[in-house]
């Protein structure tokens, strides 16, 4: 398996793209974590609502709005992962400065379109 990736913002309706993300993701050979609004169920991995202390999350990949994240701020931080994908629609640029001052590289790209170019 491969690094480890956290999708907040995850969704049990095929046509979200952080369900496409999930999907793309496995079948890409890597191993997902996922926290949304709704619990759940997806490709037998479990979407949860709380805030989990995972130790091993390499990226984190966001499908929230600027307003929406507010609350997972610290918890991104306190993971320490090696980045943080902003993919369309979430760019928020006072978190990008955050997550750089704490040593997290911060990209705003489409995690889509970085599995599909064998750039993830």
């Amino acid at each position: 398996m491969r690094n480890k990736t956290l999708i907040i913002g995850a969704s049990l309706k095929p046509e979200r793209y952080s369900y496409k993300a999930a999907e793309s993701l496995l079948a890409h050979g890597h191993e997902i974590y996922m926290i949304g609004n709704r619990a759940g169920t997806l490709f037998d991995h479990e979407i949860t609502k709380s805030l989990a202390p995972y130790k091993d999350v390499d990226t984190v990949t966001l499908y929230l709005s600027e307003k929406n994240q507010e609350k997972y701020c610290d918890y991104i931080v306190s993971l320490k992962p090696r980045r943080v994908i902003f993919n369309p629609g979430t760019e928020n640029s006072d978190f990008v400065k955050r997550l750089e001052g704490n040593g997290i590289a911060a990209d705003e790209a489409c995690t889509l379109v970085l599995l599909a170019t064998d750039q993830y």
